[in-house]
């Protein structure tokens, strides 16, 4: 076993490294005879018509055949394997009644046959084929060997493909003419522009390890490095100040403090000081921290090993006195690289910027929450884009569905731009709006509330209509420190927020760890986190912390005009309610006996399981209000994880079962006189906001960006007209019916504007 899979590795290896598309296939096929000790290895290819295979590459028959020889693509041993979409094993093929001759060929020797589809992201590609003159039927870890070289194969098919390049003649000229290329919607909107791409030019693997000659030059070369990153860090800070939100500017603070003597830079010297040279140590340093990081649930957690190791690199680039490249940057720039980072931007002008596009990274990397707060579309995890090819060209940028256009045709971009000029009016007719109530035109009133988490920014809530806070994540305080944060520390927070927001409601969620959110000085390490200790158990079972957060939001709230909502996490039955309660009324009655002055906080209950959806009626009997928290509800209804690739797809949150729940929670509170609001993304989407106000949701709570177009949308909609909406949705038994009927029901109603443009 241990043979075969370092058989595999190199393999892969040696196919990977190759320049070109044809080089890695016949690579591929030269080692896989060689390793399997077969006659014949050979590839086919599904042409991009699907009409036929095409002998792609071949060691074994006859070469000369390589981009001639076809079969229609359901013809021969090869069609069957294409179409059964499985490995076929036999020991004499030319007794099998699908068996085809493929002329001049040279297979007519040939009688054991062994064939397994080349599939990518569910469609077949190709079919990857072994032979042998002896008639033998190949054994179970020969088959497992090719299936799993096969997968391999297909992400060099799927990426050759993707970028135009022709298995037999190479990269061809207009290959990246028009071209789509697939990532995730890092930040909304559309732009046009050309890439200018950031290359990484240190290389953190690449540093030898090895001893000072002098530690003293060493530690003055680190000294000066660390002064250069840290005036580039200065100069973002400076250059960003009057066009970001304090919260979001706080991340280069963040990135100065990783740099000062208690953290990074301190480990570092001290290596330096025992004798490693200043390179070196600043790989072991790094190294160590990023593999912290990556090794942690939570995905945002885990995508700040990112942020340091841009750091690394930047000392690293100094120290190797490359540091200071400069790019030209034209005015309409989209920049482009492997992993864009905040510390990148650096030198460009911020005036010059209008998208973003990284080929790793997700919706949690800095760079796309930043992406948002600047209103700069943003596609990122864009892996099969070739970005070394394409400086200074055109790209079309569409953050709204992960997409980017490499050279676009002039009729896509002169629709895009009409696209940009109806963005840019419809923002200016959703400015109107700001002070006036989110009221139907039948006379329903919505609140309209804000999510404030780790992109929340006060401001920008506010400056966008924020009516409320229905979501205050208060775990990232927790998060952000080395520690527990103390009463004070926790309450001066607080308080800053309800400060902004007052005299408006403020929500507070308790202590929400476990699951995908962990604490790095309260480690929970369990084989399934999102079904064990979570939530309000772990505060439960810690009273003290529950005790210590109750008491911080109390007196944050004393002397001041707004009402303080507590809310409770992960609730799955009425006993843990009345025992999150009374601890609530414990740190009360405390903070009263020290003379504050407040009044008693509203005490709700977050409703993100099943259990909770069937027990609302006794939980709005206990609770003040249910907030249904939409995201973790729909994953664990469907049983899947949206961040998961595999079956993302899965992820619906306008399924039926989903639409079903909400509408008995609703009815739940309903019955028992309790205010009933969400606080989940579905709140944020036009056809969410719809659905949930005709169940008779009182609050939405949303991202701050969300809220001039839901406020457009209730505004001009008929609370009887979206009931008949539901009426009909919850007849549907699946969620593409739902969403082509309410865009059908929201283009009828003239509410076009919302919606996502049409994909050419």
């Amino acid at each position: 076993m241990d043979s075969m899979l370092g058989t595999l590795r190199r393999i892969v290896q040696e196919v990977t490294a190759r320049a070109s598309f044809a080089d890695s296939v016949t690579t591929l096929v030269s080692e896989v005879k060689s390793a399997m000790a077969t006659d014949v290895c050979t590839i086919f290819l599904i042409n991009n018509a699907r009409t036929h295979y095409i002998l792609a590459a071949t060691d074994g028959l006859n070469v000369a055949q390589v981009g001639r020889a076809e079969m229609d693509i359901g013809e021969g041993l090869v069609g069957l394997v294409g179409r059964r979409a499985e490995p076929l094993n036999l020991e004499d093929a030319r007794d099998h009644p699908n068996f085809h001759f493929l002329p001049d060929s040279g297979e007519e020797a040939f009688n054991s046959f062994l064939g397994v589809p080349i599939i990518h992201q569910g469609r077949i590609l190709g079919v990857l084929v072994v032979q042998q003159q002896q008639s033998r039927r190949f054994d179970e870890s020969e088959e497992a060997f090719l299936v799993t070289l096969s997968v391999q194969l297909a992400a060099v098919v799927a990426h050759a493909e993707a970028v135009g390049e022709s298995p037999l003649i190479g990269v061809s000229g207009n290959a990246l003419e028009d071209k789509c290329f697939a990532g995730v919607a890092g930040a909304p909107g559309i732009a046009i522009g050309h890439a200018v791409v950031l290359h990484r030019v240190a290389n953190l693997e690449a540093v030898p390890e090895k001893e000072a000659e002098n530690p003293t030059i060493e530690l003055l070369v680190f000294n000066r490095a660390l002064k250069a990153v840290r005036q580039d860090i200065g100069n973002i800070i400076e250059e960003f100040s009057g066009s970001l939100p304090e919260q979001e500017l706080a991340l280069f603070d963040a990135y100065l403090h990783m740099l000062d003597e208690n953290a990074l830079a301190g480990d570092i010297t001290k290596r330096i000081q025992h004798g490693q040279w200043a390179q070196g140590a600043v790989k072991q340093v790094i190294r160590e921290h990023v593999n912290l990081f990556e090794r942690m649930e939570d995905p945002y957690l885990r995508e700040r090993g990112a942020d340091v190791k841009d750091l690394g690199l930047r000392l690293l680039a100094y120290l190797q006195d490359i540091g200071n490249k400069k790019h030209n940057f034209p005015k309409d720039s989209v920049l482009v690289g492997d992993e864009i980072t905040p510390a990148m931007l650096a030198n460009i002008p911020v005036d010059h910027l209008q998208a973003i596009v990284s080929i790793r990274g997700s919706r949690n990397s800095h760079m796309a929450i930043l992406a948002r707060a600047m209103d700069v579309p943003a596609v990122m995890g864009a892996v099969d884009i070739p970005a070394y090819d394409l400086e200074g060209k055109m790209l079309l940028v569409d953050g709204h569905y992960g997409e980017v256009y490499t050279q676009p045709s002039e009729r896509r971009q002169r629709l895009s731009r009409e696209l940009i000029e109806q963005e840019r009016v419809f923002e200016e007719e959703l400015d109107e709006l700001k002070e006036l109530p989110c009221i139907t035109r039948d006379g329903w009133r919505l609140e309209l509330w804000v999510n404030i988490g780790l992109t929340g920014d006060l401001t920008r809530s506010l400056d966008r209509g924020a009516e409320g806070i229905g979501l205050f994540r208060t775990e990232i305080p927790f998060m952000s420190k080395d520690s527990f944060p103390t009463e004070a520390e926790q309450s001066a927070l607080y308080r800053e927020h309800m400060e902004a927001f007052e005299p408006r409601p403020v929500t507070m969620r308790t202590l929400d760890i476990g699951g995908d959110k962990s604490l790095s000085y309260f480690p929970i390490s369990e084989e399934n986190p999102f079904l064990g200790w979570r939530g309000i158990r772990v505060t439960l079972d810690h009273p003290e912390i529950m005790l210590v957060q109750a008491r911080a939001m109390l007196k944050a709230n004393a002397g001041l005009q707004g009402d303080l909502r507590i809310m409770l996490p992960m609730i799955s039955s009425p006993q843990e309610l009345v025992a999150a309660k009374a601890l609530v009324d414990q740190a009360y009655a405390e903070v009263v006996d020290e003379g504050v002055v407040v009044k008693r906080p509203q005490i709700g209950v977050m409703i993100e399981v099943p259990a909770a959806v069937y027990q609302a009626r006794l939980l709005a009997r206990e609770a003040d209000f249910l907030a249904v928290g939409s995201n973790d509800l729909t994953q664990y209804m469907l049983a899947v994880d949206r961040n998961n690739a595999r079956v993302a797809q899965l992820y619906q949150d306008v399924h039926p079962a989903v639409v079903m729940a909400l509408r008995e929670v609703a009815r739940a509170a309903h019955a028992e006189d309790t205010g009933i609001g969400i606080c989940g993304e579905l709140a944020g989407t036009p056809i969410g906001a719809v659905l949930l106000m005709a169940m008779g949701y009182h609050v939405l709570s949303m991202n701050a960006t969300h809220l001039p177009k839901v406020k457009w949308v209730i505004r001009n909609i008929k609370r009887s007209d979206a009931r008949r909406m539901l009426a009909r949705v919850l007849r549907m038994d699946n969620a593409h019916d739902i969403e082509t009927f309410m865009h059908e029901q929201l283009r009828a109603a003239g509410l076009e504007k919302v919606l996502p443009h049409d994909r050419d």
